[in-house]
């Protein structure tokens, strides 16, 4: 199953309320709206991708338990970012104080910023191009460090704000580092 992508700008310009709405109605769909207010429509991913976006924000979760320092997010959670799209990383974790900031309405329903950290992981169905378009909207609306996993080419691509792509090839240990301070990842 292929992304699905329905240009909707020419009859229809969803409100942030109105996508939240599409999305509580739509339950079975994982939604995403990129800034030029195209819907996309993601398909599930396997066993395999599945199972390693579970051991990624696991290991992710258990070092902000230890290092109390943020909140992580799961693929289900869609974020608003600055530009008007949203999107919704494979993992993400966002600064305790930027966190703090919101509202309660704003953490109950998508959360109006652009994540700290983000992981993406290439699934079998994912194509490259349109995960490294997110992963530079991510860094162009203010994202501080995110990873592109991409297993099948057995390379990670690291995105920095101004800095160029890093990419390092497979086996490696990536850092967190000074954005997620003491987190390691074996990839």
């Amino acid at each position: 199953m292929n992304t699905v992508v329905l240009n909707l700008e020419p009859i229809a310009h969803l409100t942030d309320e109105q996508f939240y709405q599409l999305c509580l109605v739509n339950r079975d769909l994982s939604l995403e709206m990129n800034a030029a207010g195209e819907l996309i429509i993601v398909p599930p991913v396997g066993g395999e991708s599945g199972n390693q976006e579970a051991d990624l924000i696991t290991d992710l979760n258990n070092w902000n338990r230890q290092a109390k320092l943020g909140k992580v997010f799961s693929s289900s959670t869609i974020f608003i970012l600055p530009n008007g799209a949203k999107r919704s990383p494979d993992a993400a974790w966002v600064k305790l104080e930027r966190w703090e900031a919101l509202t309660p309405e704003q953490r109950k329903k998508f959360p109006p910023l652009v994540p700290d950290f983000a992981i993406e992981l290439r699934s079998e169905t994912d194509r490259l191009q349109p995960l490294q378009d997110k992963m530079q909207e991510y860094i162009e609306n203010g994202l501080r460090l995110g990873w592109l996993i991409n297993p099948q080419d057995a390379t990670v691509e690291i995105y920095r704000h101004n800095k160029a792509v890093e990419v390092v090839q497979m086996p490696a240990i990536i850092s967190g580092e000074d954005v997620l301070p003491g987190f390691e990842l074996q990839v």
